[in-house]
Order: C-alpha cells, then structure tokens, then sequence
C-alpha cells in the first residue's frame, strides 16, 4: 500500500466512506510517525509529511549538531566531526534534517546515502526493517482513523434526529436487544423499549422512535424505542396532515405500551375539527397508527383549558355526574353514575390511570350509591354537633364535603367562612369527620382481613379435597390391581380347550 501512489487510494476511501481527505492525509502522517518512532526511538525528532505530488509520506529526521565533548543524546545530537563530512560549514547547535528512504521505490537513494556518510545516524538496520513495519503499522492507524471518521460521520448525522421516527430492517438479536439496520448507521431497540406483545425475526421492517443518542468508545449508539409516548405523537404526525402542519396539536399524552393510548387534542382553527381530524374518514388514520402498534387501543379526546371540562373528556368513555376539584392537592373527584363505575376505572383501574396521567392531577372515582352512604354515614354522626341541623349539614355535602377525607382536607377556615357554621363548630367537624375516617378504615382493614382468611381456608380446603382424591385414587387402584391378578392366577389354573378343526 506504501509503495503506491496513495492519491487514488486517498480519493477513493474519501468518496466511498464520506470521510474529509484531510483527516486521511492526517491518518496517514500519524500512522508513519507512530511506526517511526517504534522503530528508531521514541526520542527522536521524527516529522511525516505527505508529498501530494510524489503520493508518498516523507519521513524527516532532525539532530542538533553538539561539540564531541559535549554530547549526551545520542538519539537527538550529532557530533560536530561526523555533521562536518555532510556539510564544511555546519556550526554547533545547528539542525540538520535528514530524509529517511524507506520505501523500496527510495531503495537506490538510500544506498547512494549509506555510500556517502556511513551510518552516521545508527539507523541503517532499523530502516531495513521499516519499510514492513510501516506498512503494517500506518494500515492499522489508518483503518483506526477510517473507523473513528465513519463514526463521526453517522453521528454528525444523527445527532440532530434525535426525536424523529425513523424506519430500519432489524439484523440480529444480542441479549434480547433488537440490532436495527438503518441504512448508514446501526441502532439498538433495548428489551425495555421494546413492547410485550411484539416479537422480531431477522429481515422484519422495524419503525421507531430515536430515544436518544450517544457517543462511546464504541462508536455512536443510536436508541430506538417503542414504548415510548412520544412515539404516537409521530404515528399521529405522519398520518395527520394538520398535526404536521401544526393546526391540530397534541397537548397531552399518556400511554401503556401495547395496550392502551390516551391523547388530549386542540385545534388553532375553529372549523377544524382535532378529534375529527385525528380520526380520518371512517377511522382510516387512527387505525393506521392503531395497526403498526399491532392492535393498541387509541383514545382521543378534546383537550380543554377548564380542568373540570378536560378531566371529563379524559375519563371517556364514562359519563361523570358531577367534579370536585381541590387545586391545593391537585386532586380531582368523580362522581359517576353506579353503572358507569366499573367503566370510569376500567380494566385493573386502567382508564382512570391514563386519564390521571393526562391531566396531571391525582382521580378518585365515586359511585353516586357509595356518596349517598358516605353522606348518611357522615349526616349522623354530624347531627351530635350543637347547632349543625340537617339544612347545613346538607348545605355542606352541597359544597362537596360529603366524605370525612374532604373535611379533613379542608382548611379550618375554609369552613368556619361557611354562612352558620363557627370556629368551634368547624373544629367540631373535622374531629368528627377524623373518628369516622378511623371507623372506617378499621373497617375496611377487618374486611381485607376476613377475606385473605376466607381465600385461606378455601385454598386449604381444596388442597384437603385433593390430598383425600388422591388417597381414594391410589386405594382403588391398588384395589383394582389385586383383581386383576386374582383374575390372572385364575386363567391359569384353568384347562386349555382347543378350537374344532374345520
């Protein structure tokens, strides 16, 4: 490779790899100097530098003309008797340069050298070796470089994509890892990135989002991810013409991979329709974005600058009666219709976790059956306070205090403002509402309790049912296998007859 002319090698890799002439003309005169420095001593004053019209790296080297007497590096300093048979006029502490001739096409000039001033630099034997040593050094710097080059290069263009979707053809599998192909570059869909209920085989067409990027000793690392809430957000962008051209956004989004999507819309024009337009003509667009994430439900709804409003949206399918907010805790209350209940919480209490995310504020549901219990409950034991009659203790469910947690989220003087009702009476209250809080909860622990013993007992009697099943089971069989054998014994005992000839 050294002994070519390297300017067609040069241009070449330049072209195909993408990589700046420059950083290989600067790998090359690295890759000399290294192998020079191996082979003649790292204290030498070594320079390489590539000719561009010869296509070669030119190797110098530098000494510094001492007196005899005053020599101590051999490595860096020459007598001034030996600089003296090179050039008369040399003085000391002059610098003399000398070529190193290593290549076998410079094989002449460095005999002709050699003829005229001996091994006056003591590197005639390392130089005969050189030219191999080079070779293999400056190829594995070189490549070095290529490969340091390539990586920066997929980088620079990638580094600026983080957060955009991009498609690839998935390669092989490391440790449960997804290796994707993305065309230039490789990137990673982690186990944890990766949805449940999807598997992958080599050739699958993968399409993701780019979580993030990162530069290692490696080379760029490029995440995929396909779990991550923002990779509806681009499904929705590149189906939906007024998402893209920033008509119709997104304003919120909550999702659990695989299974369900919730996502808040707003739209900057009156006439257009966000959920309509996110829907598409007979759900063409969200069963797009539906079908490649291989069946998750989507749910999209208005968002709303009134949070009452928008916790409702968020809570669809259910219908909600009536919103208790309290912006101190940033809790929201729901009361729902009772058969609407198990609809508003959903699946293993998905719904109200998705729309709870959505809005960004803690959800209780209530039944309107269980608000009419709490309220009955409560009613009498506020009926001992002196002066709380039925009109204010019913005025005051009114206000949303129908449950000892919101009386006792209440501030005192929340309630002592309440036409009728005093600062002993409000003291009164909260340490009423506290006493049926405890009630309750004792309640509730007893029942928890009863119930893991009920499950208990019922586990043991069904492991008491299968132990017995197994005691009759072996009984008979042990029992049908004593017969069996009589039966043989009695075969056996028992004349043989022989069939009539015919």
């Amino acid at each position: 490779m050294l002994g070519a002319n390297l300017n067609q090698i040069i241009d070449q890799v330049s072209k195909e790899k993408s990589i700046d002439r420059a950083v290989l003309v600067d790998a090359l005169e690295q890759g000399i100097l290294s192998a020079a420095k191996k082979t003649f001593g790292h204290g030498r004053e070594l320079e390489a530098k590539y000719n561009e019209e010869l296509g070669q790296v030119e190797l110098m080297l530098y000494m510094v003309v001492t007196d005899d007497e005053a020599m101590t590096n051999a490595e860096r300093e020459m007598p001034l008797t030996s600089a003296q048979l090179i050039d008369a006029d040399v003085q000391a502490g002059d610098e003399l340069g000398f070529q190193i001739f290593y290549l076998d096409r410079d094989r002449a000039a460095a005999e002709e050298e050699d003829r005229k001033y001996g091994d006056i630099l003591g590197i005639r034997t390392a130089r005969q070796q050189f030219g191999r040593i080079a070779a293999m050094t400056a190829k594995q710097v070189i490549m070095q470089r290529v490969r340091d080059a390539e990586r920066d290069v997929v980088f620079n263009e990638y580094k600026d994509r983080k957060g955009e979707l991009v498609t690839g053809i998935s390669r092989r599998f490391e440790r449960g890892n997804v290796i994707v192909d993305l065309g230039r570059a490789e990137a990673v869909l982690p186990v944890r990135e990766q949805m449940f209920r999807e598997s992958y085989r080599a050739g699958d067409r993968v399409q993701a989002y780019v979580k993030d990027i990162r530069r290692d000793a490696k080379g760029p690392q490029i995440v995929l991810s396909r779990t991550d809430p923002k990779l509806v957000e681009k499904l929705f962008e590149l189906e939906v013409p007024e998402i893209y051209e920033g008509i119709v956004k997104i304003m919120a989004i909550s999702r659990e991979p695989g299974e369900r999507t919730k996502i808040a819309v707003a739209s900057k024009d009156s006439d257009v329709d966000p959920v309509g337009a996110c829907v598409g003509m007979k759900g063409s667009r969200v069963q797009a974005v539906v079908q490649e994430l291989k069946g998750e439900k989507i749910d999209i709804v208005p968002w709303s600058p009134d949070i009452a409003k928008f916790v409702c949206n968020a809570i669809q399918p259910a219908e909600v009666s009536r919103v208790l907010i309290d912006e101190d805790n940033q809790t929201i209350e729901l009361i729902v219709p009772d058969d609407q209940l198990s609809l508003a919480i959903g699946r293993r209490g998905q719904n109200v976790r998705l729309a709870s995310k959505l809005v960004g504020w803690k959800i209780e549901i209530q039944s309107e059956g269980k608000i009419e219990e709490m309220k009955k409950m409560l009613g009498e034991a506020l009926a001992v306070v002196p002066g709380l009659d039925e009109s204010l203790i019913g005025y005051l469910f009114k206000l949303g205090y129908h449950s000892p947690d919101n009386l006792l989220n209440a501030h005192g003087e929340d309630l002592a403002a309440i036409p009728g009702v005093s600062d002993d009476m409000a003291m009164q209250i909260q340490q009423i509402a506290f006493e049926v809080k405890k009630r309750r909860d004792e309640e509730s622990r007893l029942a928890k309790e009863a119930a893991v013993q009920a499950a208990a007992a019922a586990a043991a009697e069904a492991n008491a049912r299968s132990e017995e099943a197994e005691i009759v089971g072996e009984a008979v069989a042990e029992s049908e296998g004593q017969e069996a054998a009589a039966s043989a014994e009695a075969l056996e005992a028992e004349p043989a007859v022989a069939e009539p000839a015919v």
